[in-house]
């Protein structure tokens, strides 16, 4: 196996971060990455000062069926929100530069938050979401009983965006939150995962991949590319 894909395992089994690039074809974006059962407050913190994107966590498309999370762009078009809300006719997605749609399903914060923005509330949103998916899981649950459990500990709307990957994964689309949630299941972990976008200092900008490689490196920090993760997972 590459040794670069060997190590960004290692280091996702050890609750430690991944940078994660897309490709030049795509959104041009490097993320920084952690499984998601290893946040703490430190983990967001580290996201939030050192990334400046947009925090999310990427789930899979079997944890999305398993609570039944809608795709945000299914709701927004939906004939009876429509109606209701007439506004959804004027913003409806159809002009992303980089895909056709949007991965975004319902935010979340974990009932005993406060706010849910705090290092300490996201951090529990988090791991409390990925130990969630791994108990039931195991347990065999799904359907209502699944649904039931998540609503007993989560509310929406939250300050955990959550990104649902399609249905085929990667072989059908090649975002980044099929490309973390590729990275859970190659080392074999819950396939829930807590990132943020590099920026540049100043927010203009995606951080170049050159300067998010030289990041990572400074750190210690192993550092993908999408490509050499589709070939790791033989697709």
């Amino acid at each position: 196996m590459d040794e670069q894909v060997q190590a960004a395992i290692n280091a996702f089994q050890d609750g430690k971060p991944v940078c994660l690039f897309d490709s030049e074809k795509r959104e041009g974006e490097t993320d920084l990455l952690f499984p998601g059962q290893c946040a703490e407050p430190e983990t967001m913190r580290q996201l939030r000062l050192d990334c400046g994107g947009l925090l999310f966590l990427a789930i899979g498309h079997d944890v999305g069926e398993r609570f039944a999370l809608p795709f945000l762009q299914d709701l927004h078009t939906h004939p009876s929100l429509v109606s209701e809300f007439n506004v959804l006719n004027h913003l409806v997605t159809n002009d992303l530069r980089y895909d056709a749609r949007s991965a975004f399903t319902l935010s979340l914060n974990h009932r005993e938050t406060y706010t849910g923005i705090t290092d300490h509330d996201r951090a529990l949103t988090t791991r409390r979401f990925a130990e969630l998916t791994a108990e039931l899981i195991d347990g065999g649950i799904e359907g209502e009983e699944a649904q039931q459990a998540l609503g007993k500990e989560f509310r929406t709307p939250g300050h955990i965006p959550v990104c649902r990957e399609t249905a085929g994964g990667l072989a059908r689309r090649q975002g980044h939150t099929e490309l973390a949630v590729g990275l859970a299941r190659l080392a074999g972990m819950t396939p829930v995962v807590i990132g943020a976008e590099m920026l540049q200092p100043e927010g203009d900008y995606a951080l170049s991949v050159d300067d998010a490689r030289t990041w990572a490196n400074e750190r210690g920090i192993p550092f993908l590319e999408g490509a050499q993760l589709i070939d790791a997972l033989g697709l």
